[in-house]
C-alpha cells in the first residue's frame, strides 16, 4: 500500500530530476567555455541566459516542494528549448546562414565536439531544454497532491 505523501515524494524527484540536468548542463556549458576553452556564440549567450537561472528556480522549488516553481521555469525551459531548436537548424545547415545570427564573432555553426556523428554543443543543449521541458510538462499536468 502506497505512503499517503507517495505522490510528493514522486513530483518532488520530478522536480529533482530537473534540478539535476539544469545542474550537470550548466556545469557542462561552464566546462566547454572556461576549461576547453570553446568560446560561446550568440545563440550559446541566450541559451545560457534560459538554463542558468533553472538551477535557482527549481532548487528553491524543491526545499520545500512547492509546485508554483513550474510557472517560472517552464517559460525559460521552453524559451530555451526554441533557441536551442534554432540553433540546431542552423548547425545543420537547415537554415541558411545569410540569415543567422552570428554574422560577427564566433560562427554559430562552428564545430567544437563531436560524439558519436552526431552529439554536437547545440545538439546537447537541445536534448537537455527538451528533458526539462517534458519533465515540467509531466509535473505541471499531474493532479495536486
Amino acid at each position: 500500500m502506497p505512503k499517503p505523501d507517495s505522490k510528493l515524494d514522486s513530483n518532488w524527484s520530478i522536480l529533482f530530476l530537473c534540478w539535476i540536468v539544469a545542474s550537470v548542463s550548466t556545469l557542462g556549458s561552464l566546462f566547454f567555455s572556461h576549461v576547453m576553452g570553446f568560446a560561446p556564440c550568440i545563440l550559446c549567450w541566450y541559451q545560457r541566459i534560459f538554463l542558468f537561472p533553472l538551477v535557482l528556480i527549481i532548487a528553491v522549488g524543491l526545499f520545500p516542494f512547492d509546485k508554483r516553481a513550474i510557472k517560472f521555469a517552464l517559460p525559460l525551459a521552453i524559451s530555451g528549448f526554441l533557441v536551442a531548436l534554432y540553433h540546431n537548424l542552423l548547425y545543420a545547415g537547415i537554415i541558411p546562414n545569410s540569415i543567422q545570427p552570428c554574422a560577427q564573432g564566433i560562427s554559430c555553426t562552428e564545430e567544437y565536439i563531436e560524439l558519436f556523428g552526431f552529439l554536437s554543443i547545440p545538439m546537447l543543449s537541445l536534448l537537455s531544454f527538451s528533458a526539462i521541458t517534458i519533465l515540467l510538462i509531466i509535473l505541471k499536468k499531474r493532479k495536486p497532491e
